[in-house]
């Protein structure tokens, strides 16, 4: 009954944070609801009795991503409304990611499936969960079946990580930047500079 309830609660709260992350009109609010979500979500990951799952969803999402996108949008200067003008443009496209995330919603919740041919390759075995965790389970399925694309997961996102950074990155006038070469050819005599004040006058 207890286990029910919990279900139940998680779910409610993590169904309408994340409406609520779409329909908020501030974007900190929606931050704020999109970290409740995952909390609630963790959540849900326990009652099933994935603790590692639940608790990289804390440490990660909550604790890196979510917080990074708090300090971005309050950082930034974003004029959401001139963001808001050339939504038009992009409306066919996300009518047709709508669109197909609508028929894989129906899927699920009616129980249909396609069928693909079997790729002739077997799934891993299900370890007895009294004699190994779900934590080491994971890891042993990670870095033996699946390491190729677990490191090729890694190169995409390296190679996001400094797109992104490329894109943002851009000059800007009345900005002080660290040259790293400069501060290492300095020396004492361009550091520090001694001069001889007389009593009663100033530098």
């Amino acid at each position: 009954m207890i286990l029910s309830f919990c279900f139940y609660l998680f779910a409610v709260i993590t169904c309408l944070s994340g409406f609520m992350v779409i329909s908020s009109r501030n974007p900190v609010h929606s931050v704020l609801f999109l970290i409740l979500a995952f909390f609630n979500s963790a959540g849900l990951f326990l009652l099933l009795g994935a603790e590692f799952l639940a608790m990289i969803l804390v440490i990660v999402y909550v604790g890196a991503v979510a917080v990074l996108f708090l300090f971005v949008v309050m950082m930034l200067d974003i004029d959401f409304e001139e963001m808001r003008k050339g939504i038009s443009r992009y409306l066919p496209i996300g009518a047709l990611i709508g669109i197909v995330l609508l028929i894989e919603l129906l899927m699920v919740l009616t129980g249909r499936s396609i069928e693909l041919p079997a790729a002739g390759t077997t799934l891993a075995p299900t370890p007895d969960l009294d004699q190994v965790s779900n934590t080491v389970a994971i890891g042993n399925l990670l870095y033996t079946h699946y390491v190729y694309l677990f490191q090729a997961a890694g190169m995409i996102l390296l190679v996001a990580m400094i797109g992104a950074i490329v894109l943002t990155h851009r000059k800007r006038p009345g900005v002080k930047k660290q040259n790293i070469s400069a501060q290492n050819s300095r020396t004492r005599g361009d550091a520090v500079e001694s001069r001889n004040v007389k009593p009663g006058q100033g530098i």
